[in-house]
């Protein structure tokens, strides 16, 4: 009998994600939470000290040799915000209704603390390169803090094999789809052009990663939440109702008719959590590897920026879409059976006409375009480490990235699309073992350096 590889990695995925996210992250989050005694909310002052005021100081917390924190920031939403922002919303809505907003808010919530965990072990523990910069992330606190290469290499090994997957092809493929739907674009030739983009920017270094990503992200951010604010302005009389339908679904025991198999509970909670686990990757550790190439005042300070990482993605970005799309054409749209980019699309043209399409589309690229960039890093750090941090290796590794980067804008790429969902989630695991392990080195300000 032929072996279903969809269905065994299906069946794999489903595995992860009811452990791993709600057991695993979620839990590591509620712990975190519960042991600095909400930080996240106690702290805030010191939050926005770190991060959004430190931009208006000269030093900006920096001692020369690496990146500043705010392109570290910058490189690692490059990384985490993207199509999951744009798509990945309306599929939760589709599948786990409205109520899966405000399971979203309450994983990101607890996702604050969790990644203030990994971008603080990830600083504390990271070692200098040879030109001048730094190198971390979870491999580094594993081998350095717990004294434990192999689940390093594990780590590591995943983080690598996931980059040409969820950090490339399906990014791609995401880009030439778009291009193609709204410009008619052939496939092919948006694979060369992304291939020579990103090819240009990657052999830069972490340096030219930080520079573009800087520019990139804080740019389309903006100009999405614009966008996403004139929108539910256009359809403010179905906003009351909106958020009243989030908060109801939330918590209704019996499901009710929608989407496929209808909405409670259970699939609120389900499909909120999955999105809001693997839009801001809290508990995966892949984002703490740009933020420690920063050169930070200190591992707190930049675990700030970490804080403020899952804010903006999640908080803010994914709250403002799910909102868009539960008040788009009197709040019918969403279930009008459209998923995904296609619901996103119809949503902004409703407001901006043949424009919003277009905006979408543009929006989508760019998006996609700085997540190879963020992943590329990811994996040729990973890469390093595994092989001592050979030129060699790098070299190679980024020569495959950009041969991947064509590959994934021509292919069909369901297997792709379900083994890097699997290899991410896998991720988590030893991430989240090291987080516990290392629990107590976990530390606030003022329990070493103040505010």
């Amino acid at each position: 009998m032929p072996v279903d590889f969809f269905a065994l990695l299906g069946n794999l995925q489903d595995i992860l994600q009811g452990a791993s996210m709600l057991v695993l992250i979620c839990g590591m989050g509620v712990y975190l939470t519960l042991r600095t005694r909400f930080f996240q909310v106690r702290g805030v002052s010191f939050i926005f000290r770190a991060t959004l005021g430190a931009l208006f100081k000269k030093d900006a917390g920096q001692s020369g040799g690496g990146i500043s924190p705010f392109q570290a920031v910058s490189t690692a939403l490059a990384g985490t915000m993207g199509v999951g922002n744009i798509a990945g919303v309306a599929t939760a809505l589709t599948l786990g209704g409205a109520g899966a907003i405000f399971w979203m808010w309450v994983s990101s919530f607890f996702g604050m603390m969790t990644k203030y965990a990994e971008v603080v072990l990830a600083v504390r523990y990271r070692e200098k390169s040879e030109g001048g910069g730094w190198h971390g992330g979870p491999m580094y606190y594993m081998e350095k803090g717990l004294g434990k290469r192999w689940m390093a290499k594990v780590f590591a090994l995943l983080c690598a094999a996931g980059s040409f997957g969820i950090g490339n092809m399906t990014q791609v493929n995401a880009v030439s789809g778009a291009a193609r739907v709204a410009f008619g674009i052939p496939l092919w030739v948006t694979g060369v052009l992304t291939a020579i983009i990103v090819a240009l920017v990657i052999f830069g270094g972490i340096k030219r990663i930080a520079t573009v990503a800087e520019i990139v992200i804080p740019f389309i951010s903006v100009a999405y939440i614009t966008a996403c604010f004139f929108a539910i302005a256009r359809w403010s009389d179905y906003l009351g109702g909106a958020v009243n339908l989030i908060f109801a679904q939330a918590f209704t025991l019996q499901s009710v008719v929608g989407g496929v198999a209808g909405y409670g509970l259970l699939t609120a909670l389900r499909y909120g959590v999955s999105r809001g686990v693997f839009t801001n990757e809290a508990g995966m550790g892949a984002a703490s590897i740009a933020h420690a190439a920063a050169d930070c005042k200190s591992p707190q300070h930049q675990g700030a920026w970490g804080v403020f990482e899952v804010f903006l993605d999640t908080n803010t970005v994914c709250t403002l879409t799910g909102l868009v799309l539960l008040t788009a054409g009197g709040g019918t749209l969403w279930r009008s059976g459209l998923d995904g980019v296609e619901m996103t699309t119809a949503a902004f043209v409703s407001v901006f006409g043949p424009l919003g399409a277009t905006f979408i589309a543009v929006s989508v690229m760019i998006y996609a375009i700085a997540g190879m960039l963020g992943w590329c890093f990811y994996g040729e750090t990973s890469i390093g480490y595994l092989t001592n941090r050979s030129e060699r290796s790098v070299f190679l590794y980024r020569s495959m990235f950009i041969a991947c980067v064509f590959v994934g804008a021509v292919s069909e790429l369901r297997m792709i699309w379900e083994l890097t969902d699997a290899l991410n989630a896998l991720m988590a695991v030893p991430n989240i073992a090291a987080l516990w392990l290392l629990r107590r080195q976990i530390l606030l300000p003022k329990e070493r350096s103040g505010s």
